[in-house]
């Protein structure tokens, strides 16, 4: 059993306000990249994980992991009557970077409650596996989702964004392979509502539009502006940080443009992490 984590970035983020409860209230345009992490899955006597790949070093295979905390979530939806999920040997090929800004543990839990719904669960709702993982975590209702969509509250309150002309670009991710934690970016905003989304097709939205975080991120991971610098410099359709940082993203109206951008950047910086794609 085979299920892709696919890249989150956010098209725009807007943060509109410090909540009491530590969170923060948000309007971001979600998108999501054709490739990612890679989850297999297989019957087995006991429930493990195993992780692998370039960034699964120091991750943790225990009861903290997103992954396994996932499949809690997903034995508990089981109807009654039902066969319960049995045991599992989870194995995660971790190919994208970790506290990078594209979704990262959220990405492999939302790829593993989509396995199990399809193989064990058979619920098909996505808004009931939204709202019942909603605990795992503010991105993983997106990530179940992996389509575009428009994020509000904390990210998990989705929404249709709009005409999704971006469907199909060709997209960069950058990320110069330095972690940055979400909470230290979030704690840099300076507390100032600069007002919600643009209107209209969802590219003419992110276009229009911001990532609040950059700003913070560029104090605590000054490497982000080159890394900006060099990808607007492909002229793109537009380029901007995701998330908290530190990956950066630039759209491309064709593959070809985007894979020579692609060959630049990793010309120019062979240490950076550099991967292409479409946005599905």
């Amino acid at each position: 059993m085979l299920e892709t984590a696919y890249a989150k970035i956010n098209l725009a983020l807007h943060v509109r306000r410090r909540r009491e409860d530590g969170y923060h209230d948000l309007e971001t345009l979600f998108a999501f990249v054709d490739d990612g992490d890679l989850l297999s899955v297989e019957l087995a006597e006991a429930d493990r994980l195993t992780i692998s790949g370039e960034f699964g070093e120091g991750l943790s295979t225990g009861p903290d992991n997103l992954v396994l905390q996932a499949l809690e979530a997903m034995r508990a939806m089981v109807m009654p009557g039902q066969p319960p999920i049995p045991p599992l040997a989870i194995h995660l090929e971790k190919r994208l970077p970790v506290a990078a800004g594209i979704g990262g543990g959220s990405a492999d839990a939302a790829a593993m409650i989509r396995l199990l719904d399809r193989h064990f669960v058979h619920n098909g709702d996505a808004r009931e596996l939204v709202l019942a993982t909603a605990h795992l975590g503010a991105d993983v209702g997106a990530c179940i989702v992996s389509e575009t969509r428009l994020g509000m509250g904390t990210g998990n309150d989705l929404h249709m964004a709009g005409d999704d002309d971006v469907r199909g670009l060709a997209v960069l991710l950058v990320n110069p392979r330095l972690p940055l934690a979400t909470g230290p970016v979030f704690k840099g905003w300076d507390g100032i509502d600069r007002g919600s989304l643009a209107e209209g097709s969802v590219l003419t939205r992110a276009r229009a539009s911001r990532n609040d975080l950059e700003a913070p991120a560029l104090i605590l991971c000054p490497e982000i502006d080159e890394v900006l610098t060099l990808l607007r410099a492909q002229l793109p359709l537009m380029a901007r940080m995701s998330g908290s940082g530190a990956t950066c993203f630039a759209l491309f109206r064709s593959l070809d443009a985007m894979q020579a951008a692609a060959i630049r950047v990793a010309d120019d910086h062979p240490d950076w992490w550099v991967m292409g794609g479409q946005l599905r």
